[in-house]
């Protein structure tokens, strides 16, 4: 909203205000007070919004161009890259073609109480002070959300979180966006919702004023989940490891955690990196909560509108734990984040420390992350697959064939705590491949067919699911879930209740083959879990009680 000079001062004033020399003006009233307080501010709404979180709120910036000394000041807690603003601000002004406003500017971003962080602000600092200076005249201000950086030429450059600020203007009644040419697609994906993208300062007060006309960015989303990159990885490239393959379709097929432990040069890695290929392609919801993360940390290319494939993050085993977790000062999400709807590869995994492993567990079980700090606390979510590798002892040979002592091998596979490991559902030995298998010119099946088989068993779930927004796949099932479709016959009762006595499992482990043997039952086809089903789930928790027992 533009308050006029011509609208607000004093009939008697107008004469004075308008008056062609600053000569006849000073002869006309001599006390400069007088002015000061006769002639009223200038005042400017722009309406803009921020992130935080992986969630962005209305940010309203008020200018307001007064009498005083040529500054400008910026209040509403604005972080050191806002304060900066100003002089980015000014010369991009100036290097647009624009008078420099004369008098105090005072900038406010509103809520006040909120903190406002990044360059994000310059966009429509610039255009609020162009508008409170009347060098902008539009009544357009309201109608749109704007985001972007300038650069001194008066540029708009790209900047992170997008997808949730135009996510916030449509929940708001917006009309559209006005965003970097470069963010344009991004923010296309949201419905409903105009997007202009804006190359520079002088572009967008143009196109407020109507001057200039945009054409609004659109995106197939149909077409971008069609596309699918060439990924070169593929099962059929895996000679041999047929248990390992049929345990890696279990775990994709119900979204379970999974161990694998073997000597170095079993293909543990590479079987792990051709997970990915056999996963279930992502819901449009999915797609739009996993792109809002990657924007925000800044991971986006430039001009991709949306991640339509599901994230696999493999993070060093020096990662500290906010490097895995998400946090410093202002919280971002970590890595456990950034593979949320997707894998998080941990390789080496005893090598990781164990203070940053014992912070997964509560991710682990509740699918998001919680990060207090002195400033506040912010929630992530975190429904990721853990697979995991490592050796079997620090020599990298099975426990026979180690020279390592009793001692060395309990300490180093001590570093992984039994809690944690209880909630890893799948633990797989990865044995030597035979020099026969390596040098069979036969390929096993391929990751498109293997994926066929898991699209169906998902397809199954979601329907038994359909309505609980919290259960997506057999590895959320709470206690309700599983009571519900998880019920067993006396003798499969019984043959669970020996393997609990005899492998001495815990409760939680207990759950755990309960839901495996569901995902093992879908894949069938089979409606109800029957012993086969339980028996298969029990020998993928017989791994950790013979080498950790």
């Amino acid at each position: 909203m533009i308050i006029s000079r011509s609208k607000l001062a004093h009939p008697s004033l107008r004469t004075i205000f308008h008056c062609k020399t600053a000569s006849t003006q000073k002869n006309q009233i001599a006390d400069p007070t007088l002015l000061a307080h006769t002639i009223p501010a200038m005042l400017a709404k722009v309406c803009s919004a921020a992130v935080t979180g992986i969630e962005a709120f209305a940010v309203e910036v008020e200018v307001n161009s007064g009498w005083g000394d040529s500054i400008i000041v910026i209040v509403g807690l604005p972080d050191a890259a806002v304060r900066e603003s100003r002089d980015r601000v000014s010369t991009a002004l100036s290097n647009s073609g624009y008078k420099f406003p004369m008098g105090k500017t005072t900038i406010n971003l509103a809520p006040a109480d909120v903190k406002k962080e990044g360059p994000s602000f310059d966009l429509h600092i610039a255009v609020g002070m162009l508008a409170a200076s009347e060098q902008l005249e539009t009544d357009q201000l309201d109608n749109f959300v704007m985001v972007g950086e300038l650069a001194l030429t008066g540029a708009v450059r790209p900047v992170k979180g997008v997808l949730p600020i135009a996510l916030r203007a449509r929940a708001e009644g917006k009309i559209g966006v006005l965003v970097p040419a470069e963010n344009a697609p991004e923010a296309a994906v949201v419905d409903g919702l105009k997007v202009f993208p804006i190359r520079n300062l002088r572009e967008a007060a143009s196109f407020l004023e109507g001057e200039t006309k945009l054409a609004a960015t659109k995106v197939d989303l149909d077409g971008l989940f069609a596309h699918r990159s060439d990924d070169e990885n593929d099962f059929a490239d895996v000679k041999g490891q047929e248990s390992v393959k049929r345990a890696l379709e279990i775990a994709a097929a119900g979204g379970h955690n999974i161990l694998l432990i073997g000597p170095p040069g079993t293909g543990k890695s590479m079987l792990a990196k051709r997970l990915a290929t056999i996963l279930p392609p992502l819901t449009l919801e999915e797609a739009l909560e996993t792109t809002k993360i990657h924007s925000i940390v800044g991971l986006l290319s430039s001009g991709q509108a949306l991640i339509t494939q599901r994230p696999f993050r493999a993070p060093h085993h020096t990662a500290s734990d906010a490097g895995l977790l998400g946090g410093n000062i202002n919280p971002t999400p970590g890595e456990i984040s950034l593979a949320h709807n997707g894998v998080l590869f941990l390789d080496e995994l005893p090598e990781f420390k164990r203070s940053v492993l014992e912070t997964m567990r509560q991710p682990l079980e509740e699918g998001y992350v919680t990060i207090s700090r002195a400033a506040g606390t912010m929630t992530f979510p975190a429904q990721f697959m853990l697979v995991a590798a490592m050796n079997p002892t620090p020599d990298g040979k099975m426990p026979h064939e180690s020279k390592c002592s009793p001692r060395e091998i309990q300490n180093y596979l001590g570093r992984i705590s039994g809690p944690l490991l209880d909630r890893v559902d799948l633990h797989i030995e990865v044995a030597q491949v035979k020099f026969r298998e390596m040098a069979a010119e036969r390929t096993g099946e391929s990751s498109a067919q293997i994926r066929e088989r898991v699209i169906a068993a998902r397809t199954r779930q979601q329907k038994r699911y359909a309505g609980k927004a919290r259960v997506t796949c057999n590895a959320r099932m709470g206690t309700k879930e599983l009571k519900a479709h998880c019920a067993l016959d006396e003798g499969t009762l019984d043959l669970l209740k020996m393997a609990m006595t005899e492998m001495n499992l815990s409760a939680r482990a207990y759950d755990r083959i309960l839901k495996v043997a569901r995902t093992i039952a879908d894949l069938a086809g089979a409606d109800a879990v029957n012993s086969e089903h339980v028996s298969e789930a029990i020998q993928y928790r017989s791994l950790d009680r013979q080498i950790w027992g």
